[in-house]
């Protein structure tokens, strides 16, 4: 694998919590949505099981909470999920400083 597919990779799919985060920021979602939403936004595809793995992982330390709502679960972010995601931006913001 070159070094920018790995790179790719490792700030894509394998880091979709971010990609969660982000979009629950802008808006309360259904689990099945966030496939099609990160595709579209994003431009890449994360697999639908990945997508519920990181949900429940992310509700289970606090980041996002869910309720159901017309037979469907939703979730939104937490306080939590939005300070954790500021970090991010960040720790990103910090890395593309020492790259320039």
């Amino acid at each position: 694998m070159l070094p920018l597919d790995r790179l790719q990779k490792s700030n894509t799919i394998e880091n979709l919590w971010i990609y969660i985060l982000s979009l629950l920021r802008e808006e309360e979602i259904h689990g099945w949505l966030f496939q099609s939403l990160v595709e579209k936004k994003f431009g890449f595809k994360p697999g639908k099981i990945t997508s519920y793995r990181v949900l429940y992982r992310l509700e289970k330390d606090g980041f996002v909470k869910s309720r159901v709502k017309e037979r469907r679960r939703i979730y939104q972010i937490t306080k939590k999920g939005e300070e954790e995601l500021d970090k991010a931006k960040d720790f990103y913001q910090k890395i593309l400083n020492v790259i320039k």
